[in-house]
């Protein structure tokens, strides 16, 4: 007998880029933003620009993911500065992780006639969900949860493949001189969220 085996899709190894970012709600709600996304599967990077608000102020930030090489650059174009950090690689949100098992596969939308709907794999691991299309492997979704920060949801949606920045994914000049922050474990594009709904949240 086989044992049956679940292979997991793979986005496609090409840029994915001018994503818009439907609002992403975390830190029990303290927290909503949109903004852009350009993602580099081949070279495992990623550039997000959000714009959101956070109890009673609006933000704007702008993270740069370098997974291959572990950094995290966090720009604030008003003050010309930015932060240098340690990136956990373990879990790159933008492919279906290694640990995680196949939950369902539905229409969004109508099957009713060609057209009218799109069909997703629903995938599950430890305290997180997120939706992939079946033709072509495009993140749809993610929901993940943690003591610290409650529900992380994160929609997505006009994906283009192809890179329309290459300089999307290098530093700006002003971060060269930037000095690596040591952090008890290294960030993440959801940690980032939560370290700011949280500070927020102290202010108030």
């Amino acid at each position: 007998l086989r044992t049956p085996v679940t292979i997991l899709c793979q986005t496609p190894h090409q840029s994915l880029c001018l994503l818009q970012m439907s609002p992403a709600m975390t830190g029990n709600g303290l927290i909503t933003s949109t903004g852009l996304i350009t993602y580099d599967a081949f070279g495992q990077r990623m550039r997000v620009k959000n714009f959101g608000v956070s109890g009673n102020e609006t933000f704007a930030l702008d993270q740069l993911m370098l997974f291959g090489e572990g950094i995290y650059y966090e720009t604030n174009w008003k003050t010309l500065s930015c932060k240098k950090m340690k990136l956990d690689t373990a879990f790159i949100p933008m492919q279906v992780p290694s640990d995680a098992k196949l939950l369902a596969q539905v229409i969004m939308g109508s099957s009713s006639s060609w057209g009218m709907g799109v069909l997703t794999n629903t995938w599950y691991g430890s305290l997180y969900t997120t939706v992939f299309t079946e033709i072509g492997c495009i993140p749809v979704s993610f929901t993940s949860y943690t003591p610290q920060s409650g529900w992380i949801t994160v929609s997505t949606f006009n994906w283009v493949i192809g890179m329309a920045n290459p300089m999307d994914y290098l530093p700006p000049p002003f971060c060269a001189n930037s000095k690596l922050e040591e952090t008890e474990t290294p960030h993440n594009f959801f940690t980032v969220m939560e370290s700011l709904a949280m500070k927020t949240k102290r202010e108030e």
